[in-house]
C-alpha cells in the first residue's frame, strides 16, 4: 500500500469541523437540498461510519479474518437522534479517532496491510482497501455538503 494515503486519511481528520465553522444550529438543521440529509445528519453520519472504520481496521489488525458486519446507515440516522447531537462534538470525534487510527497505521509493517476480513455485504476485504476507501468517503460526502452550504448562501472557500 502507498504509505502516503496514511497521511491523506489522517489531514482528513479536521474535515468535517472546517465544513461547519460559521453555521448556525438552524443551518445546521436546514435541508437546503430537498430530499437529501441536514449538514448535521452528515456530519454525525461521518463520525459514526469513521468510528466503525477504525473498528474495522482495528480487528483486521488485531485478529485473524474476522467478521466486519455491514450497517444501515438510514436507519441510524432515523432511530440515533441525529438532529439532536452535537455536530461539533460529532466533528471532533471523527478527528480525534482519525488521528489515532493514523497512528497506529504508520506503526503497521507493510506486510499487515494485506492482511483481511469478511465484510457481510462486500465479502474479503483488505486492511489497505480499507485506507483509500474511508478517504473517498469523506470526499463523496464533501461534494454533497458543499452543496447544502452553497445552497445556504454559505459556501466553503476552500
Amino acid at each position: 500500500m502507498d504509505r502516503t494515503l496514511i497521511d491523506r486519511f489522517e489531514a482528513d481528520a479536521d474535515v468535517p469541523s472546517r465544513a461547519i465553522e460559521g453555521l448556525t444550529r438552524e443551518d445546521l438543521l436546514a435541508v437546503p437540498v430537498p430530499g437529501t440529509w441536514s449538514i448535521q445528519q452528515l456530519i454525525v453520519h461521518l463520525m459514526d461510519s469513521h468510528v466503525t472504520c477504525a473498528l474495522r481496521m482495528r480487528k483486521i489488525i488485531a485478529e485473524d479474518n474476522p467478521l466486519l458486519t455491514a450497517y444501515d446507515e438510514s436507519a441510524f440516522v432515523r432511530s440515533l437522534h441525529y438532529d439532536q447531537t452535537d455536530a461539533k462534538a460529532a466533528a471532533e470525534i471523527f478527528r480525534l479517532v482519525q488521528r489515532m487510527m493514523a497512528q497506529v497505521l504508520r506503526q503497521l509493517p507493510d506486510s499487515a496491510f494485506a492482511r483481511s476480513g469478511i465484510h457481510t455485504e462486500r465479502g474479503e476485504v483488505t486492511l489497505g482497501e480499507l485506507v483509500p476507501d474511508y478517504i473517498q468517503h469523506v470526499e463523496h460526502h464533501m461534494k454533497f455538503l458543499r452543496a447544502k452550504r452553497k445552497a445556504l448562501g454559505k459556501p466553503l472557500a476552500w
